[in-house]
């Protein structure tokens, strides 16, 4: 599974020009199975996105490549990636 971490780099502004095709861009990946949870960090520097492990780091790179964030270069992306040895039964099947 990865933790994807954004960070800002541009204004709040320019973020929001992009806000409503980087949610259609998750709603992509929800509908896949790839995205598990997303949201904006607090205070509203960035966000953060748990992604399942069904894809590959280079898949998940590939994938991020496409969000408008990134293609409009306004945020900087970590990628955590870590095996979950205890989790909730409910998301058994997305690790």
């Amino acid at each position: 599974m990865y933790i994807v971490e954004l960070t800002y780099v541009q204004s709040a502004s320019a973020i929001d020009a992009q806000l409503e095709a980087h949610r259609q861009f998750l709603d992509t990946q929800y509908a896949r199975g790839l995205f598990i949870a997303s949201g904006p960090k607090q205070p509203r520097n960035g966000g953060v996105i748990i992604v399942s492990g069904k894809v590959s780091r280079d898949e998940l790179d590939a994938i991020l490549a496409q969000d408008p964030f990134q293609i409009h270069a306004l945020a900087d992306y970590r990628v955590v990636t870590f095996d979950p040895v205890k989790f909730h039964p409910q998301i058994a099947d997305l690790r």
